[in-house]
Parts: C-alpha cells; sequence; structure tokens
C-alpha cells in the first residue's frame, strides 16, 4: 500500500515546494490508495500539520450534498427531473431541474443576495427562500456552465423537506457515521487549523472568521481531515454498495456539462468535477472558505486518489491547492502503474457460444470476437476490442460499451443450427466479406 521510497520522496518535494513558493502557512496531502492512506506529505508550521489536523473543506462538501440527492432519488423519493418547484413549492425559480442544480448547468447565480455568503453568518432556509427573484436565473438552463452555491442550498433544502432531517444531521446519519469519519464536523473541532490570509507586501497573517453558513451550508460548510477526507475519496474510487449503488456513483462521474469548450480538459457530473489529465479523467472538487482551500482528486479505475488541504485563502506563485492533488495524482500514476491482473487459462466455453468467436466482417470491415471469462462477448475491429456484449437469453447480447451500448445483439443460425451471421442493431455482420445478408 505505502509508495515507494522514490515516490514518495517526490510527493514531499511537490508539497514542500508549494508550501514555501506559494506562503502557505501549512499544508496536508494524502495519497490514498485500494481504500487506505499510502502517504501523507506535510509542510509549514503554522501549526504543524498531521493526518488528524482539521481544515476547512469548502466546495468538497457539495460532493456529500450530490450523494445524499441521488440515495433519495435511489430510494425513489424524487427524481432528478423533478423541477424544484416539486420540492421547495412557491419558488420563483422552481422551473429549474434537480438534474441542472447537480450539475451546474441551470444557469442560477453563484450566490444568494446580501452580504458574502462566506464571510457572513448564514440565514435559514425560508429566509434563502424568500430573497430568490426570476432575476436569479443568469442563463436559460443548459446553454452554459455556470458554477452556482446557490443551487447547493436549494438542494439542501430540498433534502431537508423529503425526509424531515435537517442536512446536517442527514449528513452524519446516512454518510459520516456509516463510512467512520468522525472527525468531518459542522462546526471545528480541536485540533483545527485556524484560517488565514496572507498580506501580500509583508508576509503577515490575518485570520480570518468560521462562520456558520445557515441555509447555505451544504455548498461549503464542513470540516475534515487528511485521514477521513482519505475514506471519502476511496468512497469515490469504489463506493459501499449499501451506501450508493456503484452504477449511481458511474452516473454521477458522467459529464453534464463541460466547462471548458475549447480544450475539453473539465466539466461537471452530478456533484463531482470531472478532470482529463492527458489519457485520464479523474473526479474530485476544489474547495475553499476564507483561510482555506482543499482539494479532491480521484483516479476510479485505479482506486488511487490525493486529497489535500492549506489553511490560507489561496497559495502564491502559481500553486495551487487542487492542481497540486491532480500534479501529485497523475505523478503517483505515472512512476507507479497498476500491474495488470495475471493470465490464467479458461475453461472452453459452450459450443454454441465458441462459435460466435473469431473474425466476422461487415460493409469491407474485418472484425474479431472472443469470450472473455466473465462469459461476455467482446471485440470489434482487428486491433481495436471495444465492444463488450452480455448475454440476455438463446442467442440474445446486450451491449454495454461503445457505440453498440444498449443495442442487441442477436444471433441468425440456419437450417441446421449454425450461426452464420450476427446481427447487431440492424447491421448485419457475416462469416466471409462476400456472403450477402
Amino acid at each position: 500500500m505505502a509508495l515507494l521510497p522514490e515516490t514518495a520522496r517526490q510527493v514531499d518535494l511537490l508539497v514542500a515546494r508549494a508550501q514555501a513558493e506559494g506562503r502557505g502557512p501549512s499544508l496536508a496531502l494524502g495519497v490514498i490508495r485500494d481504500g487506505g492512506l499510502a502517504h501523507v506529505a506535510v509542510a509549514g508550521e503554522q501549526p504543524r500539520p498531521d493526518a488528524d489536523l482539521q481544515y476547512r473543506i469548502g466546495s468538497i462538501s457539495k460532493t456529500m450534498t450530490a450523494v445524499l440527492v441521488m440515495q433519495q432519488r435511489d430510494a425513489g423519493r424524487l427524481a432528478l427531473d423533478d423541477p424544484l418547484d416539486k420540492h421547495l413549492p412557491g419558488t420563483p425559480v422552481g422551473a429549474l431541474t434537480l438534474r441542472q442544480l447537480l450539475g451546474h448547468a441551470s444557469g442560477l447565480q453563484r450566490e444568494p443576495d446580501g452580504q458574502w455568503w462566506e464571510r457572513a453568518a448564514g440565514t435559514d432556509l425560508a429566509t434563502l427562500l424568500a430573497g430568490l427573484t426570476p432575476a436569479k436565473i443568469a442563463h436559460p438552463p443548459h446553454h452554459v456552465y455556470h458554477y452556482s452555491n446557490l443551487a447547493y442550498g436549494l438542494l439542501g433544502g430540498v433534502l431537508e423537506r423529503i425526509t424531515g432531517t435537517p442536512w446536517a444531521d442527514l449528513l452524519r446519519e446516512r454518510l459520516l457515521e456509516p463510512l467512520a469519519m468522525r472527525r468531518t464536523t459542522y462546526h471545528p473541532t480541536e485540533p483545527y487549523a485556524r484560517g488565514y490570509v496572507v498580506h501580500p507586501w509583508h508576509d503577515t497573517l490575518r485570520e480570518e472568521p468560521r462562520t456558520d453558513t445557515g441555509a447555505m451550508a451544504p455548498a461549503g460548510q464542513l470540516w475534515s481531515t487528511v485521514e477521513d477526507l482519505a475514506r471519502w475519496a476511496a468512497f469515490l474510487a469504489d463506493p459501499a454498495p449499501d451506501l450508493l449503488a456503484p452504477a449511481t456513483l458511474t452516473e454521477m462521474c458522467a459529464p453534464v456539462v463541460i466547462s471548458d469548450l475549447d480544450a475539453w480538459t473539465g466539466g461537471h457530473g452530478l456533484g463531482v468535477e470531472l478532470y482529463r489529465v492527458g489519457d485520464r479523467v479523474y473526479v474530485g472538487h476544489g474547495g475553499s472558505m476564507p483561510g482555506y482551500v482543499a482539494g479532491l482528486a480521484v483516479h476510479r479505475p485505479t482506486r488511487t486518489a490525493v486529497v489535500d488541504f492549506a489553511n490560507s485563502y489561496g497559495l502564491r506563485g502559481g500553486h495551487h491547492v487542487v492542481g497540486l492533488a491532480r500534479d501529485i495524482l497523475t505523478l503517483v500514476l505515472d512512476a507507479e502503474p497498476a500491474a495488470p491482473a495475471p493470465w490464467r487459462p479458461a475453461e472452453a466455453p459452450p459450443a454454441d457460444l465458441a462459435e460466435l468467436t473469431g473474425r466476422w466482417w461487415w460493409m469491407g470491415g474485418e472484425y474479431e470476437f472472443r469470450i472473455d471469462p466473465a462469459g461476455d462477448l467482446v471485440g470489434g475491429q482487428v486491433g481495436r476490442p471495444t465492444l463488450r456484449f452480455t448475454p440476455e437469453g438463446p442467442d440474445r447480447w446486450r451491449g454495454r460499451s461503445g457505440a453498440q451500448d444498449g443495442e442487441l445483439l442477436t444471433v441468425i443460425r440456419d437450417e441446421a443450427g449454425r450461426a452464420v451471421a450476427l446481427d447487431i442493431a440492424t447491421f448485419v455482420f457475416t462469416r466471409t466479406p462476400d456472403q450477402e445478408p
């Protein structure tokens, strides 16, 4: 589980450099692999951090709010395409859907009216709702990516109305206690790092307020530690099925909106940020509150993740806590790639399956299929095995990947019962390029 010594040395060096060059009072980072902490790196003395020191995680709280919403969806208490008005009747932005709010595709403005909520004491839900007007919709839904903290305050209100339980209590009951995240709390609990703004000219520290954000808490209230947020990262890599179906988490990680239309390096799913780094896609979230920044980046295929925290509003000199998490995650994956599973010989498949393997032709193109150990039919164009079909009945297979995801494969047999063609969503594949379907 632990990192190799050279990988750990490089991680420690990057953390030390980010803290020194970014002028952060303290910086703490954890590398997670296969469900546990593989390495902890710390730097700074204000205070000296460790894996149990609390920092404020800001908008990483949104990922937990989103999972609470999806739990209610899976329980049948709401639908993602429900209009907000169904659960918060009378709101002037009630035509917006829960899906749009989760994915920052609603066009709703970023903040509620009034003082900057991150530095001011929050209001209750009734006051938050009373402050809404139709003018809070800045863009038509799905026209642009527009990040909205207000959206998550409203989602917290939906959860409270549906369950009859305040958001903080629901979070504790449904996620924090089952995941043993005992050091993730609504209010700071000692030991915790005080948050600061670093003066740009003489490097002095100004301590920032630690507000109760009230109805906006679902957007950014929480405090956590390296150890606790590592548990959350492990959950986002491989969820406990009794808390969230793995298929639901996969649904959350599909893009709702792309936030970077020029390069397609970022987007947003249902409550999680999406980052494309080379050929990999990470999921996670950044977080900030006055005096604090935090990052979470997860590579789900390898169950590897990084979490990090600093107790200043922003690291200077181009350093960024969320970017640091992604950089170190990439470093670890490149330095210590996962070993492939060992190949093992398989038992011979039944004859009616074995005859589906081998070469098939469609429109002059050559395709190849085989049976994998799970009993699925996998293949595609020769050298490009992008298709997977699972058995659904006699001579019926359902597509589970690629362009044929969800489509039906039907085996066509001759009078003697031999498989002579594959009908894949009306495209007929034959054994030779000269055969007519």
